[in-house]
């Protein structure tokens, strides 16, 4: 695997190291180079000439499309190897990262590759009188791609694929507890040959590269997705030299599910939208809410479906849930179920980390849902990032929708019902960016996606 980063179309070795290991076993993956601020430095100088007086920003859409399609067809090529060294660097099961995230990764660069020229057309605009008006969309400049921890590949081709092909040069700085793909990306585009310094990949710390990024003036615009507290010391660093910004937060989802759904459909898609790569998602529906008619039949199915979860390392294709992270998120997550015991909620299955020796070196904890949770309570309001749910139920769509847009969040919701009248409805009472009516998760490229609130903007 590519340890060392890639800046200015060379490979560079650092001097200081920062160890890699595999949170279901705490074994070393690797031990690969981290950036210091010679080298954050030297990206952004590279990346501002690139675009400055470089080829990429000048070259035909048609030209800047064959790149694209290179970098989609090196992952492709490197599929296997790619999502192997992703379930080892975060955990996550070998079948989310084999069937979804690196596929997902690929048909990003190729749909953008293949449609993205559209968005950059010429367009008249009528005004009065004998003049002439055109909207022309022109690249910003430099932009700074921070990646988070839980989709590494993914959510770094969802951002670079529509930088790249708008004509950007790119920085690219993937979390640091999980770069080894970013770094493997590194090499798949120095092989498609795009020019130096259209594209930099660094691995540093979160806290001194996101300072040095954003409080640069040479850097013009910053894409992030991550934790809140990140993303304000971000928009603060930034505010110096006003950048345009794309902030991707955190959440709190909430799935409504109306007496009428498919019981059977809601449960089974409600296990994936909360469990999913450890419920390590900003848009996991981590509270469900259920029509009080129809409550207690869906939290005994539930309950029963999520004890039959089995965990264990990513590598084992029996496995249906990994580790956390890192032993810090381990411990974010054992201290909110805590609290929420405390504070008077009741755990229905789960709650603590498994007892199994096997799993005993990882940062394994049990499938956990939670009932009589009070909208009051902290585990209620705020994003957990882990496997725990809570379920409460409802009397009428009114309270419903009450409970759900009563927290700070608005990233996502789902609503479950056979009337798909009355869903959408409810929809449009959903203070959100995206709501899903009898499925989730659907993510497609031809689709905007953000949220409201403190989910962000952009």
């Amino acid at each position: 695997m590519n340890t060392e980063l890639f800046i200015n179309g060379e490979f560079i070795n650092t001097r200081e190291k920062q160890r890699i290991i595999n949170p279901a076993t705490k074994e070393t993956l690797a031990e690969v180079s981290l950036a210091s601020e010679k080298e954050i430095t030297l990206a952004i100088a590279s990346s501002r000439a690139a675009f400055d007086k470089g080829d990429w920003p000048k070259i035909s859409q048609e030209e800047r499309k064959k790149f694209i399609l290179k970098i989609a067809q090196g992952i492709l090529d490197r599929a296997a190897e790619l999502a192997n060294l992703e379930t080892l660097n975060t955990g996550k099961p070998i079948k989310e990262s084999t069937f979804m995230d690196i596929p997902s990764a690929a048909k990003t660069f190729e749909y953008i590759a293949d449609n993205f020229q559209k968005y950059l057309q010429e367009e008249p605009i009528d005004i009065p009188g004998q003049a002439k008006c055109k909207l022309i969309r022109e690249p910003m400049g430099v932009v700074a791609l921070i990646i988070p921890w839980n989709y590494p590949l993914l959510i770094a081709s969802w951002k670079l694929a529509s930088a790249l092909a708008a004509g950007n040069t790119v920085i690219l700085k993937p979390s640091s507890l999980t770069p080894l793909t970013a770094l493997e990306l590194g090499k798949i585009i120095h092989a498609a040959g795009l020019p130096k310094g259209a594209v930099n990949v660094i691995n540093a710390s979160g806290e001194k590269s996101g300072r040095i990024i954003c409080s640069d003036k040479r850097v013009d615009m910053v894409s992030f997705t991550g934790s809140n507290a990140a993303g304000q010391k971000i928009i603060e660093y930034s505010s110096g030299w006003v950048k345009k910004l794309i902030m991707e937060l955190g959440g709190k989802s909430a799935s409504i599910v109306l007496k009428d759904a498919d019981l059977e459909t809601a449960v089974n898609s409600s296990l994936c939208s909360v469990f999913l790569n450890q419920g390590q998602m900003c848009t996991a529906m981590s509270r469900i809410f259920v029509e009080d008619d129809i409550y207690d039949e869906f939290l005994a199915n539930f309950v029963q479906k999520t004890k039959r979860i089995k965990l264990g390392r990513g590598l084992d294709h029996e496995t249906q849930m990994g580790p956390l992270i890192s032993e810090a998120q381990l411990k974010k997550v054992t201290d909110y179920v805590e609290k929420a015991k405390k504070q008077g909620a009741k755990i229905a299955c789960g709650g603590r980390a498994p007892y199994s020796p096997a799993l005993k070196n990882g940062f394994f904890f049990e499938p956990t849902v939670l009932t009589e949770v009070l909208p009051g309570m902290s585990v209620f309001q705020e994003e957990i990032f882990g496997p725990v749910v809570c379920i409460n139920k409802f009397s009428t769509p009114e309270q419903a929708i009450d409970l759900t847009n009563s927290t700070d969040f608005g990233l996502a919701a789902c609503i479950w019902s056979k009337d798909k009248k009355s869903a959408e409805d409810l929809a449009q009472k959903i203070n959100c960016g995206t709501v899903w009516i009898n499925t989730y998760g659907m993510f497609y490229n031809e689709a905007p996606y953000g949220g409201f609130k403190q989910s962000g903007f952009g």
